[in-house]
């Protein structure tokens, strides 16, 4: 199943809910969150600086990890980054596929 990272930053009002009720509460909502989309949540951590959490799921495809992401954002309290994550074996030597690129001023 695919891998995503959200990268999360709350708001105020998510920061204070965090707060109130403590990361692992957090946590468990993600958990529940990837579960009833048929995904699950591999790592939940906090972290200091731009972002405030990092979270990786499985999830079933890409749609799945859009809806999921953007339903996290719409809440309002907390801005979701996803990135697809690829595992090393998928990367092959040379790539698989042979793009026709011309870079900029080329």
């Amino acid at each position: 199943m695919p891998k995503y990272m959200f990268k999360a930053s709350y708001g105020s009002e998510g920061a204070a809910g965090v707060l109130s009720k403590g990361g692992a509460a957090r946590r468990d909502a993600i958990a529940k969150a990837a579960e009833s989309v048929g995904g699950k949540l591999e790592s939940f951590y906090f972290a200091f600086g731009g972002t405030d959490a990092f979270v990786i799921v499985e999830l079933p495809d890409n749609a799945t990890a859009a809806s999921l992401a953007l339903t996290v954002s719409s809440s309002g309290v907390v801005g979701v980054e996803t990135a697809v994550l690829l595992d090393p074996d998928e990367i092959k030597p040379g790539g698989s596929a042979s793009p026709d690129y011309r870079p900029p001023g080329s």
